[in-house]
């Protein structure tokens, strides 16, 4: 190897290894300033290793908010809501991959256009229909909005399907197979990468999902965690850096499970998609 490519590669490397540090660094602070003590939070210079370790904060964390309910919660209705758009979306995938309709493009393309459409155009008249429906302070009000699909997901399915081969498709119809049966039986064994990552991305998004949760749930028990985390910063007794860090560590955890348990299905998914192009 030639002295060029040499320093390239350490320089590369190096920049690889600031990048990392530095996104991992505001985690590794939240889990440390969770296990210290209040008066060590905010020591200068500061503390690296919390001396000595308690859990104080956790046990404050219990005793403030109901975070098991919460979590549940939101464990709930993010597993619902995921199942409910990798049907709905696939679904609508197949069709404008496979099945022939006029302005079939076009429709596609609108559908594509929502993704331009901000959150909070849609925030009023989503909370109102879910009024009419009487929704408020349940978990249909979280669960309805978001289950039916969305267009990301759509796309995403829909490049996938589109380089599976037809002649599988024509010889399951030359067998009496009919449209069902090929989407469930050829087509959805076939696209699991891109199942995988519609379901990593549909979790971390409404597992961190803030706004919607504010506007529709309002009773303690039907707080999801990033509502009932915040409610902690908002406290009128000043916040406690312990607690918030504390929820923070407990909320995260899971996001970061999940995405170890499939990350070699997400990198398959997002190769076989193009989406990383």
């Amino acid at each position: 190897m030639s002295a060029r490519r040499i320093v390239s590669a350490i320089v590369v490397h190096g920049l690889l290894l600031a990048g990392a540090f530095m996104a991992l660094l505001p985690f590794f602070w939240m889990v440390i300033t969770s296990l210290k003590v209040p008066e060590d939070m905010f020591t200068m210079p500061p503390e690296w290793f919390p001396n000595p370790i308690t859990f104080d904060a956790y046990e404050r964390l219990f005793s403030l908010i109901p975070f098991a309910r919460q979590f549940l919660n939101t464990l709930f209705v993010t597993v619902v809501i995921v199942l409910g758009q990798l049907l709905f979306s696939s679904m609508g995938a197949y069709a404008f991959a496979r099945l022939r309709f006029p302005f079939r493009e076009q429709l596609f393309l609108l559908f594509l256009a929502t993704l331009m459409v901000p959150t909070v155009v849609t925030l009023i008249p989503t909370f109102i229909i879910i009024r009419e429906f009487g929704w408020i302070n349940t978990y249909m009000a979280l669960i309805a909005p978001a289950a039916l699909g969305s267009a990301f997901a759509t796309f995403l399915l829909r490049q996938f399907m589109l380089t599976i081969p037809e002649e599988l498709e024509e010889a399951a119809k030359l067998d009496g197979a009919g449209h069902p049966t090929i989407f469930f039986r050829i087509i959805l064994p076939l696209v699991r990468p891109a199942l995988a990552v519609v379901a990593v991305f549909a979790f971390i998004h409404f597992w961190n999902d803030f706004l919607w949760p504010l506007v529709a749930i309002n009773s303690e028990s039907m707080k999801v965690l990033t509502v009932g985390i915040a409610t902690l910063a908002a406290s009128h007794y000043g916040t406690d850096w312990g607690v918030l860090m504390a929820g923070s560590v407990l909320t995260v955890l899971p996001l970061v499970v999940v995405f170890f348990l499939a990350q070699r299905q997400i990198v398959e998914g997002i190769a076989s998609t193009g989406l990383k192009g």
